[in-house]
């Protein structure tokens, strides 16, 4: 259990006590004081023959009593005084700090359950056994959200994200490494993609905004079944590596909203590379300047809509018909035809995708 939430329980009981508390662990060490002073100390009398569970004892002016469900406990609590009421609090203490522990172990052991279930670190037979030894409801419907930080910052984002989402019974704040956080969020079974995207853009924002955080955020699909939360957080990766290469300009990437992308992503190069030379028997995709790449480019976002692409690209009607016209020269596909369209769209996706591929020396 973290020192650090004992500390925090320690400093807002000695108010209410009124006299030094804190807790010792079984190698006779304070790892909580309210006088900050003692923490790190070493008592030397108190041993771990003591830690019996719920057993009481006095040693040097202080009161000490044990605290753990387990057969032999890990820690106890102290109150200096040797009077009824120095036992009173001790009493109090170690109810409280014990049923803290209790949930606080729970909630580890759920996150590195979940953890275990979306790395494929456990046997598919033994995910349901494991949900029930926990009391965690595997029939529900959750997605998992990869939060990959594209900044380096000295701020504990981990910590951060879990602040955002405060259900710890319901939501889990995984921490992969240093750049790869994994929400694990229980949502409703008629939630929409539009809706888990305005949540990752509120995470995007608050990161971005509040902490100078820069992030990406991939989406995976909804599961109704805690097994196959592994394949949802397979689909968060592979949105932020298809976004990488084919939506850059994009925070957030939703693997429902790949489309075709996600095909040509798992093609071989060698594939794509015969593809291309398939398509372009004139000349090669190369020969295309990037002024004549932008004008098809916009061209796809607005249908096939002549006019209003040249209206959005400020240019006159028959400018963007001589360079639609040279495409079809250079490559013999005629874009303004839908087949012909579509395999020139595919042809500049599998040309984005080696080129972002491609051995780097």
């Amino acid at each position: 259990m973290s020192n650090k939430l004992f500390q925090s329980i320690v400093h807002q009981m000695h108010d209410a006590v009124g006299r030094t508390i804190g807790v010792i662990d079984e190698t006779s060490v304070v790892i909580a004081c309210s006088n900050l002073d003692q923490i790190g100390e070493v008592r030397e009398n108190v041993t771990s023959d003591f830690f019996k569970p719920s057993s009481t004892f006095i040693i040097n002016g202080y009161t000490y009593k044990a605290f753990d469900c387990k057969k032999r406990s890990e820690y106890a609590v102290f109150v200096k005084g040797e009077d009824e009421s120095a036992q009173r609090y001790v009493s109090l203490l170690a109810i409280s700090l014990g049923n803290i522990k209790k949930y606080y172990d729970a909630k580890y052991d759920k996150s590195n359950f979940i953890k275990n279930v979306i790395l494929d670190n456990i046997l598919p037979g033994d995910i349901y056994i494991k949900s029930r030894e926990l009391h965690f409801e595997a029939d529900v419907t959750r997605v998992c959200m990869l939060i990959r930080l594209t900044s380096r910052t000295e701020l504990l984002t981990y910590e951060l994200i879990q602040n955002m989402f405060p259900e710890r019974n319901k939501d889990f704040v995984i921490n992969i490494n240093e750049d790869n956080i994994v929400l694990v969020k229980e949502v409703s079974r008629d939630i929409k993609t539009k809706d888990l995207k305005q949540l990752a853009k509120s995470i995007v924002d608050t990161l971005l905004t509040e902490h100078y955080i820069h992030c990406l955020v991939g989406i995976g699909s909804i599961v109704s079944t805690i097994k196959d939360l592994a394949f949802s957080f397979k689909e968060a990766q592979v949105a932020i590596e298809v976004g990488k290469i084919f939506d850059s300009e994009s925070s957030i990437i939703s693997y429902d909203n790949l489309g075709i992308a996600r095909l040509v992503y798992q093609l071989p190069t060698t594939l794509c590379e015969m593809y291309l030379k398939e398509v372009f028997k004139y000349e090669n995709i190369d020969a295309l300047d990037q002024e004549t790449l932008f004008t098809i480019q916009r061209f796809f976002e607005n249908n096939l809509n002549v006019s209003e692409t040249s209206r959005k690209l400020f240019i006159h009607r028959n400018t963007l018909v001589y360079r639609l016209d040279r495409i079809k020269k250079v490559t013999g596909l005629d874009v303004r035809e839908f087949d012909d369209a579509i395999v020139f769209k595919v042809a500049m996706m599998v040309k984005k995708y080696l080129v972002a591929t491609a051995p780097k020396y």
